[in-house]
C-alpha cells in the first residue's frame, strides 16, 4: 500500500496515520472507542465501546435489538465470532403459509438479537477495561443527547415516513410527532436505562432478567412468537473464520450464516482471470469483477444458511478450488451475462475497526437489517428489534427455509486481511447487498492496486443489483460507464450518498513499521481518529 498526500478521487483526504486508531461511521461514536485506549483498554475495548455507542448515535443502522460479528487479531491469532441470533422456537413454514416470500416489517420477522451477547463474550474473553467502562459514552449520549448528524437525520426521517405506525416505535424515535433533524438534540432516557441494566448485569438482565421480560410481554401483547426461553436460550460463537487467497493476501470472513462466503468465493474466482493485468479503473477490470460477484451472490442466495442446514451444499463445497475455477471460466471477458445472481433486499448496518499499539486489531459489524429494523420498539427500553427474519426463504427444501431456532441468511459482514501469516487490516463495508462485492473492490483496490486506505474508499464504487443490472456511482468516469454499456451492463447512475447502495467503508491497515493507516468512508458522517 503506497501512502499519497493526493489523489484523483473525491474527498481527496489523506489516510489517518497513528499507533492506534479507530474508524467508524459517527464522530462521537469514534471518538468513544478512542478515549478507552487513552485510558488504558485495548482495541477490544474501543471496538465495544464505540459499538455501545453507536446503537445511540446511529439508530438508523443499529441498536441494542441488533445483531453482530467480529473477527480480531489477537496479536497471536485470528478469531471469529458469530453473534446473530435465532428465529423463535415457534416459528415454522406453516406459520408463514400463503405468503411468497418472508415480511420484511413488525413482530413477523423479529428474532433474537445477539449483539448483546457479543459484547459480553468479547470483553470477557480479550478486553481489558471493566464491562461496565465500555457503557460510559452511549450512556451519556443517551442521557445527556447529542445532535444527529446530517446523513443520519436524512435516514432517520425516512424510515419515519414507514415506520411511524409500527408498535412503540413513534413513542421513541419521532419526538414531537417527527424525526430530528440535523443538528437538533435527541435524548432517549430509555436507551440509557436499558444499557445500564446490560452494563450491570454483563448482559444477564437483556436474555433473562428484566429486558428479556419486557421483550416477552410486549411479543404476547402483539400475538408474537418471541419468549423468554427462546432470549434465554440464546449463545454467542466463536466460529473461526473461512479464506480465500489472492497472490500474497488472504482475505477472512465469517462462515455462514453470513454472505462473507460471497466475498471469498468472488476473489476466488477473479484470481482465474486477467485482472492482474488491468489497472484499478480500467473498465475491463470493473467488468470481471461485476460478472465474478454475479456468480458469487447467485451461489449466496441459493445455499448459505444456518451452518447447521447446510448439509446438501456445504461452505467448504463453494470454496473447492476447483469449483471456483470452473465458475470463472464462465465469465465472458467482453460480454455481461445473467447469470441468475439476486442480491439481498438493501438494509442499514455500522462496521467499525480498531488497532492498538500492541498489535491487537479488529472488524466489528452489527446491524438491525432494515435500518430500524423491524420497527417494533421496546417501550421505556428503547429498544428497536432487528428483522433479521426477513432473511429466510419461504422456498420448500432451501437450506435457509424459515424454522424453529435457525439463524437467517446474515447480509452483515466484518473483513480481514492477513499477509504472510500477519494481520494486514482490519475493515468492512456496511450496507446490505453492497458487503461482499464492497470487500473485494477493497481488497483488491489496496493489496492488488497498492492504493492507500482513504484512496481505496473514495473511489467510485459499483454494485450488482438483479439480471445485468449494475448501479454505478456518478463520480465513476462517464467514459468507464460508456464501456460497460457497450459490454451490455445495464448501467443505472446513482450519487454516492445514496443511503446505503454503495455503502459505507472503514479500513485499517497495519503498516511494516507497526503503525496504522486508516479511512473513513466520506459517504457517512464518521471520521478516522487515532494516537
Amino acid at each position: 500500500m503506497h501512502l499519497r498526500a493526493n489523489h484523483p478521487y473525491p474527498s481527496r483526504r489523506s489516510a489517518v496515520l497513528a499507533r492506534n486508531a479507530v474508524v467508524t461511521s459517527h464522530p462521537l461514536a469514534a471518538q468513544a472507542g478512542l478515549s478507552m485506549l487513552a485510558h488504558g483498554g485495548n482495541a477490544v475495548d474501543a471496538a465495544l465501546a464505540t459499538a455501545i455507542a453507536l446503537t445511540v448515535v446511529e439508530p438508523t443502522g443499529n441498536g441494542i435489538g441488533s445483531d453482530a460479528f467480529a473477527i480480531l487479531w489477537d496479536g497471536e491469532q485470528l478469531h471469529g465470532l458469530n453473534a446473530s441470533g435465532r428465529s423463535p422456537a415457534a416459528w415454522s413454514p406453516a406459520r408463514y403459509e400463503g405468503l411468497s416470500e418472508m415480511p420484511y416489517r413488525g413482530w413477523e420477522t423479529v428474532t433474537v438479537p445477539g449483539a448483546v451477547s457479543g459484547w459480553v463474550a468479547l470483553s470477557e474473553r480479550f478486553g481489558k477495561l471493566p464491562f461496565e467502562a465500555l457503557f460510559a459514552p452511549a450512556i451519556g449520549y443517551a442521557e445527556d443527547g447529542f445532535p444527529v448528524t446530517p446523513v443520519v437525520a436524512a435516514l432517520w426521517a425516512r424510515a419515519g415516513d414507514v415506520l411511524g405506525k409500527q408498535p412503540g416505535f413513534a413513542e421513541t424515535f419521532l419526538p414531537a410527532g417527527r424525526a430530528p433533524r440535523a443538528g437538533e438534540i435527541f435524548r432517549s432516557a430509555g436507551h440509557a436505562r436499558s444499557l445500564r441494566l446490560i452494563a450491570e448485569s454483563r448482559g444477564r438482565a437483556f436474555y433473562e432478567g428484566e429486558i428479556a421480560e419486557a421483550i416477552a410481554a410486549f411479543s404476547r401483547a402483539h400475538d408474537a412468537a418471541l419468549t423468554v426461553e427462546d432470549m434465554a436460550a440464546h449463545e454467542a460463537d466463536w466460529c473461526g473464520t473461512i479464506s480465500q487467497g489472492f497472490d500474497a493476501v488472504e482475505l477472512h470472513e465469517i462462515p455462514p450464516n453470513g454472505q462473507g462466503i460471497a466475498a471469498c468465493m468472488g476473489l476466488g474466482m477473479l484470481s482465474h482471470t486477467g485482472i492482474r493485468d488491468l489497472e484499478a479503473d480500467d473498465p475491463q477490470a470493473v467488468h470481471l469483477q461485476i460478472e465474478a460477484m454475479k456468480l458469487a451472490l447467485a451461489d449466496a442466495e441459493g445455499y448459505v444458511a444456518d451452518p447447521d442446514h447446510m448439509s446438501a451444499v456445504t461452505a467448504a463445497d463453494l470454496l473447492d478450488p476447483g469449483y471456483l475455477k470452473s465458475r470463472a471460466r464462465l465469465i465472458d471477458p467482453d460480454h455481461a451475462q445473467d447469470f441468475g445472481a439476486g442480491a439481498p433486499r438493501n438494509g442499514g448496518t455500522v462496521n467499525l475497526a480498531t488497532a492498538d499499539a500492541d498489535g491487537i486489531m479488529v472488524s466489528f459489524i452489527q446491524s438491525n437489517y432494515a435500518g430500524f429494523g423491524s420497527g417494533v420498539v421496546v417501550p421505556g427500553y428503547g429498544i428497536a428489534l432487528q428483522n433479521r427474519g426477513a432473511g429466510f426463504s419461504l422456498q420448500p427444501g432451501h437450506q435457509n427455509l424459515v424454522g424453529p431456532s435457525k439463524r437467517p441468511f446474515h447480509t452483515i459482514i466484518p473483513g480481514f486481511l492477513m499477509r504472510g501469516g500477519a494481520p494486514q487490516m482490519s475493515f468492512g463495508v456496511m450496507g446490505g447487498p453492497m458487503q461482499a462485492q464492497g470487500h473485494v473492490q477493497m481488497v483488491l483496490r489496496t493489496a492488488l492496486w497498492d492504493q492507500d486506505v482513504q484512496m481505496a474508499v473514495d473511489a467510485p464504487r459499483w454494485r450488482v443489483t438483479e439480471g445485468l443490472g449494475v448501479a454505478c456511482e456518478t463520480t465513476m468516469p462517464s467514459k468507464t460507464h460508456e464501456a460497460l454499456r457497450a459490454m451490455g451492463h445495464q448501467l443505472t447512475l446513482e450519487a454516492p450518498d445514496n443511503a446505503f447502495g454503495f455503502g459505507g467503508a472503514q479500513l485499517i491497515w497495519r503498516m511494516e513499521n507497526g503503525a496504522y493507516a486508516a479511512g473513513s468512508d466520506p459517504r457517512k458522517d464518521g471520521m478516522a481518529v487515532g494516537f
